[in-house]
């Protein structure tokens, strides 16, 4: 197998792409061995077609809970019953207050995101206040956003407040999308992701691993998001939460889930990976592999209804490796 890994990366190297078929058989790899030299070739493919710089984004949960939408995996859907709070957006002022903070941390990625299938316009409006006040004082910091659904005229006034890029994921396979969630398509998820490129925003697009996809899904996953051409793949790992539909499902081990970070980046490697909701409660100590296995970005501190790392250890996590923000 470890030939076969050998002809995969100088193949990607070379700037072929990799087929359907080359990637299938790399997710059926077990033995340590053969990780680890897959892990060395997705780290030896984010070398040439990324750096060994590492991507920090914070984010803020403005507007928490109450979501019509029936996402299986969400603790902030109204079909769930969990503890997560819920609350109304919160205004433009306090969401300068979370930027500064994530400014402090060597944030440059700052991202607002909202509950619900979309944004009403008074709540539009103040988020593009909020966009305003941030760019203001930090003009070099990145603007991200996460508000569900958009039409084209909404896009237009958030990228003319300052907004650098949406994030709107698919989630999963389009074959597997159904068994995840009823009340919207993955048809309608595309809608959003074709008016963002007709405006010029870019776009962060990824999905959740452990949403009872098969090996096969997680690979159509990956080729989806290529043809799309996004310019940021978030990979998420599902953190099960008691009371959402999906509160059982079982986890791939981290190894398992190192491997499919690895096969993404051979599939797209190009583009930034970011590893965000579920690393510590699924990767536990193994969570700094990531970055040798092709990953290049993360989500510092915590995520919109679980804890995540302290921006501390995650920026002397980043340092002991020699890897730079």
């Amino acid at each position: 197998m470890q030939k076969i890994i050998e002809k995969i990366e100088e193949k990607v190297l070379q700037e072929k792409d990799l087929s359907f078929d080359e990637s299938l058989a790399l997710a059926g790899i077990t033995e340590y061995e053969d990780l680890f030299r897959l892990f060395m070739a997705a780290n030896s493919v984010k070398e040439k077609f990324r750096s060994d710089s590492v991507d920090l984004c914070a984010l803020t949960n403005a507007k928490s809970g109450s979501c019509p939408e029936n996402c299986a995996f969400c603790a902030q859907s109204a079909h769930s019953k969990t503890k997560a709070k819920t609350y109304p957006l919160i205004n433009a002022e306090e969401i300068l207050k979370h930027a500064e903070k994530a400014v402090v941390n060597k944030t440059h990625r700052f991202c607002i995101v909202t509950s619900g299938c979309s944004v009403n316009e008074e709540e539009l409006k103040e988020i593009c206040k909020a966009i305003r006040l941030i760019k203001n004082k930090f003009p070099h910091l990145k603007m991200d956003a996460s508000l569900g659904k958009l039409n084209k005229e909404n896009a237009k006034l958030l990228k003319d407040a300052g907004l650098d890029r949406y994030n709107h994921n698919i989630e999963t396979a389009e074959s597997n999308f159904h068994k995840v969630c009823s009340t919207h398509s993955f048809k309608d998820r595309l809608k959003t992701l074709e008016i963002l490129k007709e405006v010029g925003i870019e776009i962060c697009c990824g999905g959740i691993i452990g949403l009872g996809e098969t090996d096969r899904e997680r690979i159509e996953l990956a080729f989806y998001l290529k043809k799309l051409d996004v310019d940021c793949i978030p990979l998420n790992f599902l953190n099960p939460v008691p009371g959402t539909r999906f509160e059982n499902n079982k986890i791939p081990s981290p190894l398992e889930l190192l491997k499919f970070i690895s096969i993404f980046r051979l599939i797209l490697p190009a583009k930034q990976i970011r590893i965000c909701g579920g690393r510590q409660s699924n990767l536990g100590q193994l969570q700094s592999l990531i970055f040798f296995a092709g990953a290049d970005a993360i989500i510092i501190g915590d995520y919109l209804t679980t804890k995540g790392s302290s921006p501390h250890q995650d920026l002397q996590m980043i340092s002991n490796l020699g890897l730079k923000v």
